[in-house]
């Protein structure tokens, strides 16, 4: 089994890698799920590793199963997952668990996560630990996971390009709905009053008058039947171009199962059977769903299975929509049995050994850029954020944004620059991991929709309008150059004559000094144009 060991990788490329719990020589394999950073100040991505692939330069990138939060998705669709969430627990029949508490309800939403279909790459430098993510258990209380570090669920499935939220294909299912009732067993003479039509019927009879002889006889000839049929039918000698071809294509299983169901509905009456395999009109040509199927649409269904695996209903929805459910499931089942399924399977296992098992993670504790260190008595930010009034001396200053604590062994820079918030270790890293603060905050908002100021070695967007933080709180500018952000380039707006003809022509219609202090209020363009036309005209 190769494995990459990073001690040869690391000696180039040691400057990327950065890790604050994983010890030397902790190894990171496929399936396992993990945090990812692709930001200093934002939370770590949860991913899961599907692929480990070495590139051409010797890098490790890491192909990856995307998980979201609920800060990464729509408030429409975080109310869709509440809902869902609370008809989970109406279903229940066990006692309903004891009440959370508001602290506990908070933090209990960072552990939630979506599961996509999505997949990405990512470079194995930017891996940050393990995590464990599973599918929430209904037996199981939500408690649990608030007990266990780094530890998630998700029981919906997010997909980022229709912005929809579903249930999960692989929900455990327990309860009345899916469990069915054994009734008592009938005692000895005692009549049975169940509706004889609605259970199953016997199709063969093991104990028939003929003997293992003449049935495998009678199966001869229904293949014989079968291969004649096919020199017939024009569609078949087509698809089936041989004799060696059509009687294969005859001695399939559906041929069998027609030639023991005719001979069981005539009473095991060969003479009577035959008769039925060759009616008036020519002889009877069964096809099962491998032979209906064309040679297109099963590259097509091959494609679909390498790209959703056994999700039937997306296969049909996206690849087959002419093919019914049942057709497609029948048509798997009988590809696993043939040779193209076996070679596959053969070529996948071979590119499996060729490929990465597990990546080995050294330890480097690179500092981060969001820290605040302390340079002259005075605490300095390396994040943007300054101002003489924000920190002071070490022990002094703001509190932390999430725990409130006064003192800790390291501060972190946290939130918008102008509001100068800070994080103690532990807050940060439940930032890092989590995506939210232990307890809510001012700046941090209802959900945590948005993520926090970047670095400065990081790309900012600015946008022209009401300015507010990243965590939409309104930034108001105290008058200080410093706490100002400003445009990189100044503009001037410049009116046409007739513009400028129209503000004098127009004032019962539009007041500029009103205008001007409400920008989002809409200007009714058209009758101020029409109203300039008739004046000029006039």
């Amino acid at each position: 089994m190769p494995i990459f060991d990073a001690d040869a990788f690391v000696c180039d490329h040691l400057s990327n890698f950065w890790h604050v719990s994983i010890s030397y020589g902790s190894s990171i394999g496929m399936q396992d799920y993990v945090f990812f950073e692709n930001s200093s100040s934002n939370p770590y991505l949860i991913r899961r590793i599907e692929e480990l692939n070495k590139t051409a330069s010797g890098n490790v990138e890491a192909k990856v199963v995307c998980f979201y939060r609920r800060r990464d998705i729509s408030q429409s669709l975080i109310q869709l997952a509440d809902k869902h969430a609370k008809d989970l627990e109406e279903e229940k029949e066990s006692p309903s668990e004891p009440e959370l508490s508001e602290k506990q309800k908070h933090q209990l939403r960072h552990r939630e996560l979506f599961l996509s279909r999505q997949y990405e790459s990512l470079p194995a430098t930017h891996i940050r630990g393990k995590c464990s993510v599973a599918l929430l258990n209904e037996t199981e209380a939500v408690l649990s996971y608030l007990e266990k570090e780094d530890t998630f669920f998700y029981s919906l499935v997010y997909d980022p390009t229709q912005k929809t939220l579903l249930a999960d294909k692989g929900e455990i299912r327990v309860g009345p709905r899916f469990q069915a009732d054994v009734p008592e067993m009938l005692q000895e003479g005692e009549p049975d009053d169940r509706d004889q039509s609605k259970l199953e019927m016997k199709t063969w009879d093991p104990e028939c008058p003929l003997t293992n002889k003449q049935i495998d006889q009678f199966l001869v000839v229904a293949r014989a039947v079968g291969t004649f049929a096919r020199a017939l039918d024009c569609s078949s000698s087509v698809r089936q171009p041989s004799l060696h071809m059509s009687a294969a294509a005859a001695s399939r299983d559906i041929t069998l199962f027609h030639a023991m169901d005719t001979l069981h509905r005539h009473g095991y009456d060969l003479s009577s059977a035959l008769s039925v395999l060759v009616p008036q009109g020519g002889p009877v040509l069964c096809r099962d769903e491998m032979e209906e199927w064309s040679s297109s649409e099963a590259n097509l269904f091959e494609e679909a299975l390498e790209k959703y695996g056994k999700d039937f209903n997306d296969i049909r929805q996206d690849f087959l929509p002419w093919k019914s459910l049942t057709s497609i499931i029948e048509y798997y089942y009988m590809w696993k049995t043939t040779d193209r399924y076996v070679q596959q399977k053969r070529l996948k296992a071979a590119e499996a050994e060729s490929k990465l098992k597990q990546v080995y993670i050294p330890t480097y504790n690179k500092p981060n850029p969001n820290q605040i260190s302390v340079s002259n008595g005075k605490m300095a930010t390396v994040n943007g954020a300054a101002g003489t009034g924000s920190f002071h001396t070490a022990g002094g200053g703001r509190a932390c944004e999430s725990c409130f604590a006064v003192q800790s062994a390291q501060w972190y820079s946290w939130g918008p620059p102008n509001m100068q918030c800070r994080l103690c270790v532990s807050c940060w890293m439940y930032w890092k991991k989590y995506g939210g603060l232990k307890m809510p905050s001012r700046a941090e908002g209802e959900e945590e929709k948005t993520p926090p100021s970047p670095a400065p070695n990081e790309l900012r967007s600015r946008g022209h309008g009401t300015r507010q933080s990243s965590h939409m709180v309104p930034i108001r500018n105290s008058g200080s150059p410093k706490s100002s952000m400003k445009t990189k380039q100044a503009f001037l707006l410049q009116a046409t004559r007739l513009t400028k003809l129209a503000r004098h022509m127009c004032r019962d219609l539009i007041r500029l000094r009103r205008a001007a202090r409400r920008p989002f209020v809409p200007i009714n363009c058209g009758a101020i144009k029409a109203e300039c036309k008739s004046s000029l005209n006039s």
